[in-house]
């Protein structure tokens, strides 16, 4: 099915607005920063309820039951929990269902029965309970984590904090979520916006979970091209997984077997998981790791058809000696830096590269080009022993939240066929739309970059072919520069042209010179000669 972009772009837009504009009706003691787990944590309650109702509404139209009267009959109930659990993963029992608190917020006549922010905990705790003991537990578990619903600062009261989750819940219940609408992913593209937004507005700490869509559709178009389909995905920073999810996107056939992810900070950890299963992804198809990518490989020796990965740049690490018996690192025989930890990254992501037809796609600083020792090291081995470097691509500054520097990506591939001889150098410096507080990477750079690279010709002042022989001669030196040459020549000065201009200019001076000493003379006031009296 054809998608309309535009109609599903302003759909989106208009989704993240109402978003945005909760966040900011509502936020009291937070910032929005913090605020976001609340509005965020209602929508992927709501998401997995209304999934729920979807799911069993499916399975139970030939027995001509609803869900809460499966759920009550003593002969469905245990068949519709396993459907649950084996298909979504969770259970919600249908008092817990999101319509059903909402109609509960609304119930003002009966007091007995009047919502507390405590029944939204209750249904919480018995959705992620509702895990324990099965496999899907990893997928679930410590989700709402971040929404802390006894936290003071949503309110002092269990009254007060009611009050605020009830608005919470009420403003998002009125978005209308069409879930059935095969043809666009409405709310999961929403959420991704509203982080984007949440990302803005808390500046570089945001930032660190969020690559901005240029940056991350050209890395997942640079990764997935010529691909059908790919058996394994990876992202060893994954953040809120939006480069991961991004890449499914530019498969011709959009089919991923298993998506894999890791991520040290626990909120962006429970982010990505959301953001996987509010993507249509089951739960039976993803694995997000919390850990330090670095010290803890935690996909042991998983290989990987396509990883795309924004590593924190230039992070310290303790490069201790023991890691130079980690596969990952032992075969240079000298580790990356304290100092910049960039090229471990590349090398954990070699490591994990399919050898059939492996690829990466990896945004670093350009530092990672030409510093010398450790890094330059990695480089020689990574481009001489390896040879699986195939293209190094500078992008415009400013591209990023919290940093304006500009940076790089490097594409690996297992096999390079034809290229093995060469690598490919692109300068897009150029290539962005200014924006008031940080530049934009639109779809028509995009283009320009990946049909370069898809070329693999020379282009003036923009893309070069090096041979390995130049790459030998620079001292495995990458920096684009180099390669790529950018230079604009100056149109030649006319120094007839200037030296008249100064001729001129001089006369005139002595011109003003001569009236102004007529006027100090009749001041009685010497006059100081500024050009010497030509």
């Amino acid at each position: 099915m054809m998608i309309d972009t535009s109609k599903y772009q302003a759909q989106s837009n208009e989704l993240s607005q109402k978003l945005w504009a909760i966040s900011n009706e509502l936020r009291g003691q937070m910032d929005a920063s913090e605020f976001k787990n609340y509005i965020l944590g209602v929508i992927f309650y709501r998401y997995l309820s209304e999934r729920t109702e979807m799911y069993m509404a499916d399975i139970l139209e030939n027995d001509g039951l609803t869900y809460e009267e499966a759920f009550a009959d003593e002969e469905f109930h245990p068949v519709v929990e396993e459907w649950s659990l084996s298909k979504l993963g969770y259970v919600i029992k249908p008092e817990y269902l999101f319509r059903n608190l909402i109609r509960k917020i609304k119930k003002f006549e009966n007091e007995a029965d009047k919502f507390s922010v405590e029944d939204f905990e209750k249904a919480i705790s018995d959705l992620i309970g509702s895990t324990m003991g099965h496999e899907s537990n990893k997928a679930f578990d410590g989700l709402f984590d971040d929404m802390r619903l006894q936290d003071s600062r949503l309110g002092a009261t269990v009254s007060d904090r009611t009050d605020m989750i009830s608005r919470v819940m009420l403003k998002i219940n009125d978005i209308d979520f069409d879930l059935q609408d095969s043809q666009f992913d409405v709310l999961g593209t929403a959420y991704m916006i509203l982080i984007g937004l949440f990302a803005s507005d808390a500046g570089k700490k945001g930032g660190e979970f969020f690559t901005p869509a240029g940056p991350s559709r050209l890395c997942a178009t640079l990764a997935a091209l010529g691909l059908d389909e790919a058996k394994t995905v990876g992202d060893c920073t994954c953040g809120s997984a939006s480069m991961l999810l991004e890449v499914q996107k530019h498969l011709t056939t959009g089919k991923v077997g298993h998506f894999y992810g890791q991520e040290l900070n626990a909120t962006t950890y429970n982010l990505s998981r959301m953001n996987m299963i509010m993507h249509g992804i089951d739960w039976q198809n993803f694995d997000i790791y919390k850990g330090d990518t670095l010290k803890d490989d935690k996909y042991e020796d998983q290989k990987m058809t396509i990883q795309v990965c924004n590593p924190p740049y230039s992070l310290k690490w303790s490069a201790d000696k023991k890691y130079l018996d980690d596969v990952r690192y032992s075969g240079v025989g000298k580790l990356a830096p304290k100092s910049h930890a960039d090229l471990a990254f590349v090398q954990h992501m070699i490591y994990h590269m399919d050898e059939e037809d492996g690829r990466i796609a990896v945004l670093l600083p350009h530092g990672v080009l030409f510093r010398g020792g450790a890094e330059g090291m990695i480089r020689k081995y990574i481009i001489d022993k390896l040879n699986c470097l195939d293209a190094v691509i500078g992008l415009a500054p400013n591209l990023f939240h919290g940093t304006s520097i500009p940076v790089c990506i490097l594409i690996l591939k297992a096999k390079r066929n034809g290229n093995s001889d060469d690598i490919f150098f692109i300068d897009a410096s150029k290539e962005f739309k200014a924006g008031k507080n940080q530049n934009v990477l639109e779809q028509e750079h995009i283009d320009k970059i990946v049909d370069a690279y898809e070329k693999r010709e020379n282009v003036d002042k923009f893309a070069y072919k090096a041979t390995m022989d130049e790459i030998i001669e620079n001292d495995y030196n990458l920096n684009i520069p180099r390669y790529v040459d950018t230079f604009e020549e100056e149109e030649p000065v006319d120094l007839e042209a200037v030296a008249k201009e100064i001729e001129d200019y001089d006369k005139e001076i002595f011109e003003t010179e001569e009236v102004l000493k007529g006027y100090f003379d009749e001041l009685g006031i010497h006059f100081p000669e500024i050009r010497g009296g030509k």
